[in-house]
């Protein structure tokens, strides 16, 4: 059984920095993708990064481009999503994800394992 756990979540001002962890146990987690997706206050679940198994390909939704970085490190079973200029951002419920490299990477469908969330809330 694949279990994520996301941490670094909280109340942050708006303009400043954040990194959220999800670490994830299981000895498979170089062979899935690895994702992170958002939902705000009656929002639909959004799309914000993904990274490949060894890291060489990264996504990002064109809102969070040059913003976001998503980092993993394989032996330690965890992945990472720096904010940065968090003036733009609205609060959101963010979630981790794994899934194959086979499905299309910014699909929530794509991924079959999800972490329970942490709360990001940014003030003014």
């Amino acid at each position: 059984q694949v279990q994520l756990v996301e941490s670094g979540g909280g109340l942050v001002q708006a303009g400043g920095s954040l990194r959220l962890s999800c670490a994830v146990s299981g000895r498979t987690f170089s062979r899935y993708r690895m994702a992170w997706f958002r939902q705000a206050p009656g929002k639909e679940l959004e799309f914000v990064a993904a990274i490949s198994c060894r890291s060489d390909s990264t996504y990002y939704a064109n809102s969070v481009k040059g913003r976001f970085a998503i980092s993993r490190d394989n032996a330690k079973n965890t992945v990472y999503l720096q904010r940065n200029s968090l003036k733009l951002e609205v609060t959101a419920v963010y979630y981790c994800a794994a899934g194959y490299s086979s499905g299309t990477y910014f699909l929530s469908k794509s991924y079959y394992y999800w972490g329970r969330g942490t709360q990001v809330t940014v003030s003014s």
